[in-house]
């Protein structure tokens, strides 16, 4: 749950995120270099791609979308993946008074500025498994630094 000072209270599936497309590959996500993506230029680049290759090669499926789409599956099934927190908080509408985030998991809470919350990733499958024994969901820091300890049994976020 998120929940507090948001305009809508919502409920985090991690269920679900697999099919994602913002999940990402938290084996590399703190090791690279991070780039800010425009979206629409990305979307453009790739529906022009497509396009270019029905041109050359017809509407015909050949076979290398087959190996992609093969490899595409293999990666979900065996990959470690996360997704940003930033999406949710805008969808949830935090209050401009909100100032920080508090993580409530098994044990204890976890105060946090709201601008480093904006930052976060959350941790959903590792090795292509959920994460039943420890999650549902394992917080990281944006810039990585408890990558070998993410904050684990997160019960809700609460906006202060």
């Amino acid at each position: 749950m998120v929940k507090g000072k948001v305009q809508y209270q919502i409920t985090l599936d991690p269920g679900v995120w697999i099919f994602d497309d913002r999940k990402i590959d938290l084996t590399t996500y703190f090791h690279q270099k991070q780039e800010v993506i425009d979206e629409l230029e990305e979307y453009t680049k790739a529906v022009s791609k497509h396009w270019e290759r029905e041109i050359i090669e017809g509407a015909i499926f050949p076979p290398t979308l087959k190996t992609e789409r093969t490899y595409e599956k293999q990666r979900i099934l065996t990959g470690t993946f996360g997704i940003p927190f930033k999406p949710f908080l805008l969808n949830a509408e935090v209050y401009k008074d909100a100032s920080e985030v508090m993580i409530v998991t098994k044990d204890q809470e976890i105060l946090l500025p709201i601008s480093e919350a904006y930052e976060l990733i959350l941790g959903f499958c590792k090795e292509g498994k959920p994460l039943k024994k420890d999650g549902p969901i394992h917080v990281y820091y944006g810039n990585g630094s408890n990558v070998d300890n993410p904050i684990k049994n997160v019960k809700q976020i609460v906006i202060l």
